[in-house]
């Protein structure tokens, strides 16, 4: 089997989305308003299709059903089948995004029947006024959070702060959490596309409609508590790989490359690899080289043994952890 794979972004349009991704990802293309680019998803209608090599046009799941634990690995393969368990997006925040909260596994499996949703942003590049918000500055009651909803106050309890290119931001499960306008964001997250609308500025969708808020559905979803420090903090200066977020659903490093670096690829998962910034070239197993730039996303095979980068580039690896 091939051992590196990339895949077709699938481009979505929407009302708060701008013109950054077609320059990030050098994409000739006429379409407008690219908020998001799903560089590798298994979310069902939305599956990401290879690109190149003798398994084009075969999808995620596809991809998973011929060569299952060699690609995803035996821990990763026995828990989720033929489902790919993370989805990596880029993301353009044109305008400012809805003030949203995702479910945790068990209310998402109770409501849904689908996983929840813990992801981590890794801000790409960031306008000079571009704000996150993430997690609450005043820890409120359900009852007033209903209230500030309703009286367009709920932004004055909500945790801002100043994106700069570098920041990194974990939102588990119940973190209430927007990209402000000017951000140009690398996500992971778990594969689901459950989503809690609670704000949205009065701000009517491409329809000319309100968009719909799910503010009830949200009450039982936040998590009300104030945390200390809602920015991940890193050693932004180190060469090499740099752990920046492990929990239970994903590990993501971020690997700075200058000449040639041969990653630990330790994990019994497969990894992901998110081109920054720069380019290099990855050797896997001295049998599959694949050409990585900027704004381009590849699958390493869990059953690779050697993993080698070679050029300039800053990457953010993701994999996902033994249970």
């Amino acid at each position: 089997m091939n051992k590196i794979f990339t895949f077709r972004p699938y481009l979505k349009t929407v009302v708060w989305g701008g013109e950054k991704i077609k320059d990030f990802k050098a994409i000739d293309t006429d379409m407008h308003n690219i908020g998001e680019s799903w560089e590798l998803s298994g979310v069902p209608g939305h599956e990401s299709v290879v690109d190149t090599g003798e398994d084009a046009g075969l999808s995620i799941t596809g991809l998973i059903d011929k060569y299952g634990a060699a690609l995803v690995g035996e821990d990763v393969y026995s828990r989720f089948g033929n489902s790919f368990p993370l989805l990596i997006k880029i993301i353009d925040a044109r305008d400012n995004l809805s003030v949203q909260v995702h479910p945790d596994d068990e209310l998402a499996q109770r409501r849904h029947g689908s996983m929840g949703k813990t992801e981590m942003w890794y801000v790409i590049d960031a306008d000079y006024d571009a704000d996150i918000i993430s997690g609450l500055s005043t820890e409120i009651t359900p009852d007033e959070y209903r209230r500030r909803v309703a009286d367009n106050t709920i932004t004055d309890v909500l945790a801002s702060h100043k994106s700069h290119p570098g920041d990194v931001f974990f939102l588990p499960a119940g973190r209430i959490h927007a990209i402000g306008a000017g951000s140009l964001i690398a996500e992971i997250q778990q594969t689901s596309d459950i989503t809690y609308r609670v704000y949205d500025y009065d701000r009517r969708g491409l329809d000319g409609k309100p968009r719909q808020l799910h503010v009830e559905e949200a009450v039982d979803a936040i998590d009300y508590k104030v945390y200390d420090n809602y920015v991940t903090d890193y050693d932004r200066e180190a060469a090499g790989e740099v752990p920046l977020v492990s929990c239970r659903y994903f590990d993501v490093e971020k690997i700075t490359v200058d000449g040639q670096l041969s990653l630990h690829h330790e994990s019994e998962s497969f990894v992901v690899l998110i081109c920054i910034s720069g380019q290099c070239t990855v050797d896997v197993d001295h049998e599959a080289v694949c050409g990585l730039s900027r704004g381009r996303t590849a699958l390493v095979a869990a059953s690779s043994r050697t993993v080698t980068l070679t050029g300039n580039a800053v990457i953010i690896a993701a994999s996902v952890p033994k249970q």
